[in-house]
């Protein structure tokens, strides 16, 4: 969530991740081709060999073997592809793909599933604007949600992300994104700046990027100062530019820390990246020997200083220079 610093290209990623979502399966016929084409009654399955080459709407798959379940009713059910098949769209000048070694297209429930080393790529002419990898992917063309599962890594650019599992819900009908949720160790990097938490949700309805449980960010300022955060709770508005933080919350920047239970980030008029941090809430702030407890406390960057207020009491550490003697009066 690196604040400012990266969160436009993050929300890229976030509109450019149509990916299966584009793969739909509706009623329509299914074209197959291949060398071989045997049946099995026993099996109830169509089996195909040697080239296999499927065609359903806008849908191809490629592969060296597949099957298709058929029902009791003679209706085809599940089509498998085996053997690292291939599975891909083209619309205008955007090419979407999915490599698996395993394919599933099941033409009752409208879902899209792919097993094993799987691969997603969005392309925009040649160039490809987003890559999903995981273990498992499928798509659920009737609720408009792809769900990724096992070692999820999602890169654009130089944006990557990592979590145990993601659920992404587009729009059946746009392809446009609605909603992306990362769920476990999720961390998402981009260039010098990282931001880890249990948990990722961005709505884009309200634009809200939001981190869930043990939260920490660390951002790099254009000067290469460090600025980490930690909190139980982040969350990043897109339409107003704003950056929120509770639950123990923990500032390191520089030769100052401060902590309270909830902060507020308010960016640079010019830079537009974060520069002022309000603490609401008994809270501190310590720059060297000296800490400082406010009601409120403002933190400034750039010109870098603060500002306590309400209730204030300054603790000073180890006055007296290593002397044994105590301060007195001389009385």
């Amino acid at each position: 969530m690196r604040i400012k610093i990266s969160m436009k290209k993050i929300l890229a990623i976030l509109t450019a991740l149509l990916l299966i979502g584009g793969i739909t399966v509706q009623a329509s016929d299914m074209i197959i081709e291949s060398k071989n084409q045997s049946y099995n009654e026993a099996d109830s399955k169509i089996k195909f060999n040697g080239d296999v080459k499927v065609t359903i709407d806008d849908l191809k798959v490629v592969g060296d073997s597949a099957d298709v379940n058929v029902t009791e009713e003679q209706k085809l059910d599940t089509a498998t592809f085996y053997d690292k098949p291939y599975a891909f769209e083209i619309k205008k000048n955007k090419k979407r793909e999915v490599k698996a070694n395993i394919l599933k297209v099941s033409l009752i429930t409208k879902i899209v599933r792919a097993e094993g080393d799987t691969q997603s790529v969005v392309f925009e002419g040649k160039t490809p604007i987003v890559v999903i990898n995981s273990n498992v992917q499928e798509y659920n063309t009737n609720t408009g949600v792809m769900t990724a599962t096992g070692a999820v890594t999602m890169l654009y650019k130089d944006i990557e992300t990592f979590s145990n599992s993601a659920e992404i819900t587009t729009d059946k009908k746009t392809g446009d994104l609605k909603k992306l949720v990362l769920i476990g160790d999720a961390k998402v990097k981009q260039e010098k700046n990282e931001s880890y938490g249990d948990k990722f949700v961005y709505n884009a309805e309200t634009g809200n990027l939001e981190a869930f449980g043990n939260t920490t960010t660390n951002a790099t300022m254009d000067d290469g100062a460090k600025l980490v955060l930690k909190s139980s709770y982040q969350e990043y508005n897109q339409k107003r530019s704003v950056f929120n933080a509770s639950g123990n919350v923990r500032i390191w920047y520089q030769d100052y820390y401060a902590a309270g239970p909830k902060v507020t980030l308010y960016p640079d008029p010019t830079t537009k990246k974060p520069n002022e941090a309000y603490f609401t809430g008994r809270s501190s702030i310590t720059q060297g020997v000296r800490t400082i407890f406010a009601d409120r406390i403002k933190m400034v960057m750039k010109p870098k200083s603060f500002d306590a207020q309400g209730n204030t009491r300054t603790i000073i550490k180890n006055v007296g220079s290593g002397s044994d003697e105590n301060m007195t009066l001389g009385l």
